[in-house]
């Protein structure tokens, strides 16, 4: 499980004081990449050797809202689903309290040049260190 710390801005709320619901996606997208980081992937080495990753789905439940000054962080871990699939689980907890504010399922593929679905052999030993640390609980 991958977790990292943020703080509400002010530019990120709407009119009613609460940060806009399209910020949160900014959020995870966010964590999601940092995560990816931490396993060696980076999206412009990626993109120079003719791979993108894409999300194709996002599935999230806004439970409570953030606002200006709010510390919070994203969690998220990482599953291989399928032969040509990631699954992010994603969740936005509010600090200190750790209260849920958003859950999400966030899922995509890697595209190779041809914009086919295709793992290169990168990603796929990223995905085993994410699957080795998330037995290990590490």
């Amino acid at each position: 499980m991958f977790e990292l710390a943020f703080k509400v801005r002010d530019y990120e709320c709407d009119m009613d004081h609460v940060v806009n619901n399209a910020v949160y996606l900014n959020y995870l997208e966010h964590a999601r990449h940092e995560f990816l980081l931490t396993l060696g992937i980076r999206f412009g080495e990626l993109s120079r050797l003719g791979t993108s990753l894409v999300v194709t789905r996002i599935e999230a439940d806004f439970k409570a809202s953030l606002v200006s000054g709010d510390d919070f962080m994203v969690r998220t871990s990482l599953l291989r689903k399928g032969r040509i699939r990631l699954q992010f689980d994603q969740e936005i907890l509010r600090l200190p309290d750790r209260r849920l504010m958003l859950g999400a399922v966030v899922t995509g593929t890697a595209l190779n040049a041809r914009g086919r679905p295709e793992f290169p052999p990168e990603l796929d030993k990223a995905l085993e260190v994410a699957l080795e640390r998330a037995l290990n609980g590490t």
